[in-house]
């Protein structure tokens, strides 16, 4: 089974800045949209508990159970004893299958932060202060002002103070011993509140507030901002840059191949068609699954056996083969802006990969996420976004070209090393393929084996 990765964005303020309330109305509006919101607080107190004394499941925690799972028709608690704090990565880690994760907290997690200012709050308005002398003065946004200064920020018109701050962080009055900077400032300055670990960082992507100090640093920042009251075009955001993206899957499975002597989609592989095992890799990462065929009829017993998928089975679209016609074909069948394309002979094909390409295509902006190794790229385990690629494959089929990468040149590519699709799928071999009866055996034996 495919354990789909969640994209996560955290929201982050200080005490009574009104991130729960925006994380619900946040929450409301997505699944509105028809999103599966998943969401994590992060409780800054030692030692919570969310059941009550006396009740069943907490008596066996009581007992000394390291684990207790609570469970009844349509919901499930999970309740286990851990060393120290959970990593929220790790946490987000284990909440596979959601569109977005939505996180309370967790500022120095690296995630991308939504970062929330409200006036009524007293904290909020000298974080907005120090946030606008930043983008004033050209600090980079997330100054490490712990580092330099162990956050005792200056009030606006403390003008002394605030040059002496200047001073530390630009380097022009730091004492020899670097790791004495923070009680150098604290000893000139020592009444300044520390908000060192509340301030916006690098990664910070967005701003919501109603301070307007804040909006106008945002600005000079280049960070978008948006007001308390805006919660539809901070979703819009969201769900811009940060939403798992709708991807279609397309499997080619072509039809007759010479050097096996039969058809590859139908050719047997561990008692089934191997189409079969391409599907149950790849549709549960799909939103819509596409095989693209010259021989649908041999291949309708998909929709018998498959019928939670869907699938599309679809001709070519010209009348000669080749490499291009292949993925224009696989393009122009798409409904969704991110279009996967793997051969059906990719014994090992791998459903992270996609959601791993996905991801990534979403937060570079790329037109074309495609594998890299030694032996050059692998289109036919790579990504496009349909609306740059599908006219730019075009114009290559017009010139005459057949090759997959032959219109690399006129979209955005991004490689995708190695070591990247290792992290997504450590087993590997996703770009094995099967191209005789031989190659085809070897690759059963060793499935078997494994």
């Amino acid at each position: 089974m495919v354990n789909i990765p969640s994209p996560a964005l955290a929201i982050v303020g200080r005490h009574n800045s009104g991130k729960t309330t925006l994380i619900e109305q946040l929450i409301a509006e997505l699944v509105a949209r028809g999103y599966d919101v998943g969401s994590v607080k992060h409780h800054s107190h030692v030692g919570f508990d969310i059941d009550y004394p006396g009740k069943d499941s907490y008596r066996h925690r009581a007992a000394g159970a390291s684990e207790t799972v609570i469970a009844a028709p349509g919901q499930m608690a999970r309740i286990k004893t851990v060393e120290g704090e959970v990593e929220c990565s790790d946490i987000v880690r284990s909440m596979h299958g959601h569109d977005i994760v939505i996180v309370e907290g967790y500022r120095k997690s690296g995630l991308p932060t939504v970062e929330i200012m409200r006036s009524g709050n007293e904290a909020d308005t000298r974080v907005a202060d120090v946030f606008a002398e930043g983008a004033r003065r050209g600090w980079p946004l997330g100054t490490d002002f712990t580092q330099f200064s162990r956050g005792t920020v200056p009030p606006a018109d403390d003008e002394d103070a605030r040059e002496a701050l200047r001073r530390v962080m630009e380097g022009d009055d730091v004492p020899a011993d670097a790791s004495a900077v923070g009680e150098h400032f604290k000893t000139q300055h020592p009444d300044h509140v520390d908000i060192s670990n509340k301030l916006p960082t690098s990664d910070t992507v967005a701003v919501v507030t109603d301070i307007a100090e804040a909006v106008h640093a945002a600005k000079l920042y280049n960070v978008p901002s948006f007001d308390l009251c805006d919660v539809a075009g901070l979703a819009d955001f969201v769900e811009e840059h940060y939403v798992r993206p709708r991807v279609t899957v397309v499997i080619q499975a072509g039809g007759e191949s010479r050097r096996m002597g039969r058809s590859k989609a139908t050719v047997p592989f561990a008692g089934r068609p191997l189409i079969c095992r391409l599907v149950e890799r790849l549709a549960p990462v799909s939103d819509d699954l596409v095989i693209t065929t010259n021989e649908p009829d041999n291949l309708a017993f998909l929709h018998a056996e498959f019928p939670q998928y869907r699938i599309q089975l679809v001709c070519d679209a010209f009348d000669y083969r080749g490499a291009l016609p292949g993925l224009y074909t696989a393009m122009q069948a798409a409904r969704n802006p991110y279009v996967a394309v793997v051969a059906c002979d990719m014994v090992f094909a791998s459903g992270s990969l996609v959601v791993a390409e996905a991801l990534a295509m979403n937060e570079s902006g790329a037109d074309v996420v495609v594998p890299v190794n030694k032996h050059g790229y692998e289109p036919f385990h790579a990504l496009y976004r349909r609306m740059a690629c599908l006219p730019a494959v075009r114009r290559a089929l017009d010139r005459g070209e057949k090759r997959a990468q032959a219109f690399f040149d006129d979209v955005k590519v991004l490689e995708f090393p190695q070591s990247k699709v290792l992290e997504a799928e450590p087993m590997g071999g996703c770009f094995i393929n099967a191209n005789t009866p031989d190659e085809l055996h070897a690759l059963e034996e060793s499935f078997l084996e494994g």
